[in-house]
Order: C-alpha cells, then structure tokens, then sequence
C-alpha cells in the first residue's frame, strides 16, 4: 500500500490501482481527490471537507464513491444519488478494494463553550494505517501506521505525546500540521520522537512511502 502525504490531514492510499483519499479539505491541495476512487471524510470542518473540491472529484470519476458520517453525507448525497454512504463508529465496509473500519463519534473539545460536532476515524486494511480525524481515538486493536494530528487549536504536545503511548503504532506520520511552523517543527520533532515511544516520521507534501 503507497501512503502519499498531501497537505494538512489529507492522505492518499493507492493498492492494486485503485486510489483512496482521506479528508481533502481546504487547506490541502485543489487536486488532493481527484483521480481518487473512494473518499472518506472524517467531519464537516473546512479543513477536512471541501464540498466544490469533492463535486470535482466525483463528477470526474462516475464511480467515485463517498463514506462519511451524516453531517457530511447530508450536503452532498443528493447531488449523487447511491454513491455517498453514511457511516458511524462501528461500521466495517469496502472501499476502493481497502477495506476500512470507522472508529470514534466526537470531534475533540475546543471549547467547553463550543459544542462539539461528530467526528469519526478510518482504520484501514486491519490496522496498516489509522487516521483520526480531529480526535485522539484509540481503536480496539493494532495500528501499524498512525496519522497523528499533531498540532491543532484543540490538543497541545503533552496531549499528542500521550496519544502516541497509548495507540503504540510501529510509526506515527505528522498530519493536521498546516498551521505548525517551520520554526516550531523541530521542538514537536524533538519532544514526540523523543518521548512517545513510536518512530515519528514526517512527509512533506506529495512525499509517499510503501507501507
């Protein structure tokens, strides 16, 4: 499975020439979906949806489907009928050839003052790659490969760090990192590498590994 790091929190996943786009939202590239064949989105914030980004993607590819939780489902399904699936924590189903597992019901809190919105996480292919979204959830089983959401108005290092220990990947790549600065990069590299217990890795944007 290539894992190809777009901007922010999206990630692509490519297998057997097929190709599956996590959150390609609006501070990530005006292309991160197209030629996908799946897209998950994990919640209707901005950054992690795009809903004229995704049109494109959809309308470019006719069999292009879409797995997301209702709040997202809603704005989108009507414009392509059978094609946008609603999913929640607990559901396991195919998508693009990978098969995916969703994990998590709430974004994290930002705000005691700020009601929290659904939010849900993709485990793929077993536990190779696990993306969160904006929460810090822990699946019930192994992860291999974690997307951790590293820098975020709603966590802070500690948070992260610990993050990292309880999940125990083999691996956890940098994503939601937009805003994270080069001059604040090496004290996360630093301090996470050091301290979470899991190899810390970091790609730049269309940078891709094999995992």
């Amino acid at each position: 499975m290539k894992l190809t790091k777009m901007s922010h929190s999206c990630v692509r996943l490519e297998k057997d020439g097929r190709v599956l786009v996590v959150d390609p939202g609006g501070f990530s590239e005006e292309d991160a979906a197209v030629g996908a064949d799946a897209v998950l989105v994990t919640h209707e914030h901005p950054d992690h949806f795009d809903e004229g980004r995704l049109r494109t993607a959809m309308e470019a590819n006719p069999a292009a489907e879409i797995w997301t939780l209702k709040a997202v489902a809603d704005r989108v399904s009507a414009a392509f009928p059978g094609r946008v699936h609603t999913v929640g924590h607990g559901d396991a189903f195919t998508a693009a050839g990978f098969d995916v597992q969703a994990h998590g019901e709430l974004h994290a809190v930002i705000h005691p003052d700020i009601p929290r919105i659904t939010n849900v996480g993709y485990l793929v292919e077993g536990g190779k790659l696990f993306h969160p979204g904006d929460a810090l959830t822990v699946p019930d089983q192994p992860v291999e490969t974690l997307m951790l959401p590293v820098m975020a108005p709603w966590n802070k290092i500690s948070e992260v760090i610990d993050y990292v220990r309880e999940v125990r990947p083999q691996r956890a790549y940098d994503i939601h990192d937009a805003l994270l600065t080069d001059l604040a990069r090496p004290i996360y590299d630093r301090q996470i590498g050091a301290l979470g217990g899991s190899d810390h890795l970091r790609l730049a944007p269309r940078d891709a590994v094999q995992l």
